[in-house]
């Protein structure tokens, strides 16, 4: 009888501290729901639009953001603020070689290597690597959590990975037809829960 309330005990003892063993889990991303959103500037002006997101998860341990990776679909890149043949033109040179060569390079991706606590509120500081056109480079940005979804801005150089059109690091006398080097991409990522 000793022996068998030692053993309840023992299983008891068990099962609390497993209750305190860090909770990984793998949420897949809902790319219908997802967004990213992007800003590109130039001497006179901007432009923006979309590109979609294809696959993807995050990593929650203990419901706290600790890791993700995500896919692009470079064939869907879009502008947002022109229409009809402004649109037309501006999407198609985006995807030619100047820019992303989409027809070579049909996917871009971010893989996240650590993930660190700004505090209890939600706040993270995301490190990571973005692979655009076969290159790959270390990026850092901030991300927000909220119930079922994550939301961050990332700057992103351009010329790191190539796409040297229009950038006044490697073209002279460009005058108001120079394009900054950076671009944003504004980044939301839902949940799927099951």
């Amino acid at each position: 009888m000793k022996s068998f309330k030692g053993s309840i005990v023992l299983l008891l003892i068990g099962c609390l501290a497993m209750s305190f063993v860090d909770r990984d889990y793998k949420i897949i991303i809902d790319i219908d729901k997802s967004t990213v959103s992007w800003t590109g500037k130039k001497v006179v002006g901007q432009h923006h639009g979309n590109i979609k997101i294809k696959s993807g998860h995050v990593m929650l341990t203990d419901g706290k953001l600790s890791g993700g990776e995500f896919i692009l679909d470079a064939n869907t890149i879009e502008t947002k603020d022109l229409k009809g043949g402004m649109k037309n033109k501006l999407d198609k040179h985006l995807k030619s070689a100047d820019f992303f060569d989409v027809e070579k390079f049909p996917e871009a991706s971010f893989v996240s290597t650590s993930v660190e606590s700004r505090g209890g509120s939600g706040d993270f500081l995301v490190n990571g690597n973005l692979t655009i056109k076969g290159e790959t480079h270390p990026v850092s940005f901030d991300a927000h959590q909220t119930d079922g979804f994550v939301t961050g801005q990332m700057m992103v150089d351009r010329t790191l990975y190539g796409i040297q059109y229009g950038s006044g690091s490697f073209f002279e006398n460009l005058g108001d037809k120079a394009i900054d080097n950076e671009f944003a991409l504004f980044i939301k990522v839902v949940f799927v829960f099951d």
